[in-house]
């Protein structure tokens, strides 16, 4: 028997629905964006003529991340999307736990073990990013774009609130280093409780949402095999059948995940494009190579809560439909464009006075939210559920690749610098 949810009542709870994807995309990103935050706090204890703590554990984790999501992406069909998330949500959890016992154990002190630890941990972030990034988007993406962009958004937000909430710390804890630890511990005790909210909120909440069920029972009627026990978890016990009459399929076949890549190439090396560039420069040369200004420490915190402000901004600007860009031809030559950026940062960063920086670290973080909302949300569009689940899953890849490449770029700015 076909699942039939009235006309007039499927698409209750939107608000509610935007919400919970606001707050799962800020759960997506919270922990490795704490990670990032403290790197004051590292450099305390790990010397960067040694370890470099704020490059080679991001290195870490992206190549985890690539690394999990080739495989997941590889399997994507037939894996339980409910699992695969709450998996992620759960590792980075018990990661920001790990991260608070791992101080706590060590009393603060630094040194290859302490460091080998915060290595393991940021490995343990990449596998989380990896479920829960490429889980959260395929899943979306067969329900509406909104809800895709109201994920994203929260992406950025976790970052402009953790930058928002540096700048308060740094004043009330100072930078002694025993004001540093405490700022950590406060970070990572927030993430632990943030995370384990995403899993309840996932696991309880989110699946009984009217237009969630709605779109997952669509989902199955179309084929997907990801959703299924989602609808169990909603309440729905009896999985749907296709409902021709009612429900059109645009497309009645699935398309391989190399057909699709193809199709979607342009959307792709876009995406890629964007994240190499960004990941080129923030937050390596935001924190280190920030030319001349007269704010002392607090220039590099200034930077990096301006770009992550500014890419938070630039992920809403496509809610207005005259400024959303949905050609890929227009996508692609707009991500080849803002590669003017590194001639523009190398001279402004040796030559150029904060004004000029701050503006330029704008542009960076509003281009990178506006594009990434910008494919994400029309690339899936046009496609059957499970095609878009698998094309979400795809696009996150050449989104991390674009991250990994972008991280190991940023080992360029080296050159001439010594090590």
């Amino acid at each position: 028997m076909a699942i039939r949810i009235p006309v007039t009542t499927r698409f209750e709870g939107r608000s509610y629905a935007l919400i919970f994807c606001w707050l799962f995309g800020s759960g997506c990103s919270l922990a490795w964006n704490n990670m990032l935050t403290i790197a004051s706090y590292y450099a305390y204890l790990f010397p960067l003529s040694r370890y470099h703590p704020s490059r080679i554990p991001t290195i870490i984790y992206q190549s985890f991340a690539i690394g999990a999501l080739s495989v997941l992406v590889y399997k994507e069909a037939s894996l339980n999307t409910r699992r695969r998330n709450l998996f992620g949500y759960g590792l980075f959890s018990l990661g920001s736990l790990a991260i608070l016992v791992l101080d706590l154990a060590t009393s603060g002190r630094g040194g290859i073990g302490s460091f080998i630890g915060v290595c393991i941990i940021s490995a343990v972030f990449g596998l989380a990013d990896a479920h829960v990034l490429g889980g959260m988007i395929g899943d979306l993406s067969l329900m509406a774009p909104e809800f895709v962009q109201s994920f994203l958004a929260g992406l950025a937000a976790s970052g402009a609130l953790t930058s928002g909430l540096r700048l308060v710390t740094k004043v009330a804890f100072k930078d002694s280093r025993n004001g540093l630890r405490k700022e950590a511990m406060l970070f990572f005790a927030i993430s632990v409780i943030f995370e384990l909210l995403c899993v309840i909120l996932y696991a309880y909440v989110f699946p009984k949402l009217v237009i969630v069920k709605f779109y997952r029972a669509q989902a199955v009627a179309q084929g997907s095999k990801t959703v299924s026990a989602d609808l169990v978890a909603g309440g729905i016990q009896e999985l749907p059948t296709r409902q021709a009459e009612e429900e059109p399929i645009i497309l009645d076949h699935r398309f391989s995940n190399k057909v699709l890549f193809l199709l979607n190439i342009d959307y792709g090396i876009s995406l890629f494009l964007v994240y190499l560039l960004t990941f080129s420069i923030f937050p390596g040369v935001l924190s280190k190579d920030s030319g001349k200004h007269s704010l002392g420490d607090w220039y590099p915190l200034m930077l990096i809560a301006v770009f992550n402000v500014s890419d938070l901004v630039g992920r809403y600007v496509p809610l207005v439909k005259k400024l959303k860009m949905e050609l890929g031809i227009g996508l692609m030559i707009t991500s080849f464009a803002r590669f003017l950026l590194v001639p523009a940062f190398y001279y402004t960063a040796r030559y150029g006075n904060q004004g000029w920086m701050i503006f330029l670290t704008s542009v960076l973080g509003s281009s990178n939210g506006y594009l990434t909302v910008c494919i994400l949300t029309v690339a899936p569009m046009g496609y059957s559920a499970p095609e878009r689940n698998g094309l979400g899953n795809i696009l996150v890849l050449c989104l991390s690749g674009g991250m990994f490449a972008g991280v190991m770029c940023d080992w360029l700015w080296f050159i001439g610098k010594g090590w």
